[in-house]
């Protein structure tokens, strides 16, 4: 399957996989954990059909985008923000809608927080917020410790993560006939499973968000739009509940027989509710 970011972009010398696609307003789309722009294969065409202009790429440490083998290069929410903005800059683009999902969605409140002037409007899709994250058994391996998981044959190590990735959508076998064995692939192998542990889980901490969530009510100056999926097992529902008020003016929609991975489940109805919402 081929990614949706086939584009290459140097970002303060590091490699990021980006595309664009489309004419119209632009939109910016943010993915999460363990994921890649891949996630929003069956959204984007429906909202460049509506019109928009979208932008994409994969975080870094990421899918397609390098992941670094300096360890003291930064991958967290807090400093993909600055690869946003960059990212941003490339594309010309002083503001935009953004719509997040997962770990995006941190990204997202930050950059909302402290640079509002770079956002048109904000959607928020099952993301990561407060101290949401990571779950108790996510908590539970990382006490084990990373380097220790990173060295773990790769058979178990698949096998594993393929289970927990079924955990995040409501019809597993709809995932299993599309894209799990490409997410699989990001997070596998010599250069994907310790990537996983080093760029991802490695900054798998609630002080991102935390840092900013007494200052949620903010995010009230521009239009913000919360989807989430009522079988989210990764985030609760009542976080959505939660954020919706804690930001004045938001606006919620529950979808049903929906997980975490909304994107994989519900993808028409992700794409309805945001192009409904950004033409008002």
């Amino acid at each position: 399957m081929n990614p949706i970011a086939t584009d290459n972009v140097l970002i303060d010398g590091q490699r990021i996989a980006h595309g664009v696609y489309g004419q119209g307003e632009p939109i910016v789309l943010l993915h999460g954990t363990p994921s890649s722009s891949l996630i929003w294969r069956n959204v984007l065409p429906r909202l460049v059909e509506a019109g928009y202009r979208v932008h994409l790429f994969d975080l870094l440490g990421y899918g397609h985008s390098e992941r670094p083998r300096d360890p003291s290069i930064d991958t967290s929410i807090s400093a993909q923000v600055s690869v946003l903005e960059a990212l941003m800059d490339h594309w010309g683009l002083e503001a935009a809608h953004i719509v997040a999902h997962d770990f995006g969605g941190g990204i997202a409140q930050r950059l909302g927080v402290f640079h509002p002037q770079r956002l048109r409007s904000l959607t928020l899709i099952d993301v990561v917020s407060y101290d949401s994250y990571p779950s108790p058994r996510t908590r539970q391996q990382m006490a084990a410790g990373l380097e220790r998981l990173i060295k773990v044959p790769e058979d178990e190590h698949r096998a594993h993560f393929r289970e927990w990735l079924l955990t995040a959508v409501h019809d597993p076998r709809r995932l299993e006939a599309s894209a799990l064995a490409t997410y699989l692939d990001f997070i596998s192998g010599p250069i994907g499973q310790a990537s996983l542990f080093q760029h991802q889980i490695r900054h798998y901490d609630p002080k991102h968000t935390m840092e900013v969530a007494a200052r949620l009510p903010e995010l009230g100056r521009m239009p913000v739009k919360l989807i989430w999926g009522a079988e989210d097992a990764w985030q609760s529902v009542d976080y959505a509940h939660r954020l919706h008020a804690d930001i004045p003016g938001s606006d919620l929609s529950v979808l049903e027989a929906c997980g975490h991975f909304s994107p994989e489940d519900r993808p028409e109805e992700i794409a309805r509710l945001v192009i409904e919402f950004l033409k008002r």
